[in-house]
């Protein structure tokens, strides 16, 4: 019988650390169903179903994580729903 060598490969893997940052949009009763909607599509990029769901979770739990990144990415669109009156930010 042959010898059989086992070749082990090293692979190293590099872990570059981002900091992951979210916009937390709180339920507020002034805007509309439609208005908060149609805001989050226009400035979090949602599809029309993500901003429907997203906003009855605002609605019925208080609060949703609407967008995920890091903070630099962050910090504009976020402005721009405290722009609108609505009540958002970045934990």
């Amino acid at each position: 019988m042959g010898t059989k060598e086992k070749i082990q490969e090293k692979v190293v893997v590099k872990e570059q650390e981002v900091s992951q940052h979210e916009i937390i949009l709180f339920n507020d009763d002034i805007h509309t169903f439609d208005f908060v909607i149609n805001s989050l599509i226009d400035i979090c990029g949602h599809t029309p179903q993500q901003a429907e769901q997203c906003t009855y979770l605002v609605h019925y739990k208080g609060k949703c994580a609407v967008k995920t990144g890091e903070y630099d990415e962050l910090k504009p669109p976020c402005t721009q729903l405290l722009n609108l009156g609505l009540s958002a930010e970045i934990i």
